[in-house]
This record gives structure tokens, C-alpha cells and sequence, in this order.
């Protein structure tokens, strides 16, 4: 009798420990979400471990733009690096921005140091820009892109946020 409480208790707290490993929120993942549709969403680790890379189309130059994220302390976005071809309009110059360093290389030019941060990024998914994610920390053309218009459709608000979810609902909404 004895030995049947033991393996009933022992089922019980195997399902309790998978239970709550399963639909407890303690993975830290870069969340991609539709505004106004919640179920409209992607998670990604690879954005939290190694940050991400936001590039588009500038509206007026034409040329490739890179905007480089990376995870704060406190789970905010920072903004720390951008790379283009040309400027344009809303191209950060370095001046603005004390602490930034402003390269040219052959082919494009890079300021870091911009720590910009913000609680999440909000943006509208262009089909002229090319919007497209990158999750490398190394980011280099050609790597993996991922087009946001694959997920959503031209002009629907997303925002960009580190949050924390249950494995369970990782596994549904990866990337």
C-alpha cells in the first residue's frame, strides 16, 4: 500500500514539475507582434541572446539601411549601431549624439555608439521598404533575412519587445 502512495505521489509531482515547466513564463524572447491582431506574432531567443538587426529600404536614397538592437539590462532595446550607404533623410548624424563614432568604409558608413534605447520599437511594415529581421550579432548582407511582409501584411503596426513566455507558447510562435 505503502509502495502505491509513493508512485502516486511520485506521477503526481512528475506532471505538477512538467505542468509548470511547460506553461510557466520564464523564457526571455525578442517578441514581433502585431498591434492591433495579438495572435499575429513570432518569438525569437536569438533576438534576446544575440540581439537583432533591422534593415530596410531608405524611402529617398534607395540604398540599404541596418539598424543594430541589442538587449539592455532591464530587458529594454538599445540602439547601438546603424549602417548605410547614403544619407537621407532620418539618418542619424553623429553630432547629434555625443558619444558616437561616425566610419567609412568602401561600401557604406557606420556610427556606432548611439545608445538610443526604448521599452520596445514600434514601426509599420513597409512593402516598398523591404523590412527584414536578422538575428546575428555578426550581421553581414547576405546572412539569413527574414521579411516581415512574410508575417504580416504592408502597413500593419508592429512592435518590437523583450518579454518573457512559457516554453510552451515559444514552441507555437517561433521564428
Amino acid at each position: 500500500m505503502k509502495k502505491k502512495i509513493i508512485t502516486l505521489i511520485t506521477i503526481a509531482c512528475f506532471f505538477i514539475i512538467t505542468g509548470v515547466s511547460l506553461f510557466s513564463p520564464f523564457l526571455t524572447v525578442l517578441s514581433v507582434s502585431s498591434r492591433k491582431y495579438k495572435p499575429l506574432r513570432f518569438y525569437s531567443i536569438q533576438g534576446y541572446t544575440k540581439g537583432f538587426v533591422i534593415s530596410y529600404t531608405h524611402s529617398v536614397n534607395k540604398g540599404r539601411v541596418h539598424d543594430f538592437y541589442k538587449p539592455t539590462q532591464d530587458k529594454k532595446l538599445e540602439l547601438y549601431k546603424t549602417s548605410f550607404v547614403s544619407y537621407g533623410a532620418g539618418i542619424p548624424e553623429p553630432e547629434e549624439t555625443p558619444g558616437a563614432v561616425f566610419t567609412v568604409t568602401d561600401d557604406h558608413y557606420v556610427i556606432s555608439g548611439l545608445n538610443r534605447i526604448v521599452p520596445r520599437l514600434v514601426m509599420a511594415v513597409g512593402l516598398i521598404a523591404e523590412h527584414s529581421i536578422t538575428f546575428d550579432e555578426a550581421f553581414e548582407v547576405g546572412k539569413k533575412e527574414f521579411y516581415l511582409t512574410d508575417f504580416f501584411e504592408p502597413q500593419t503596426s508592429i512592435i518590437f519587445e523583450y518579454k518573457k513566455v512559457s516554453f510552451i507558447t515559444y514552441i507555437f510562435h517561433r521564428l
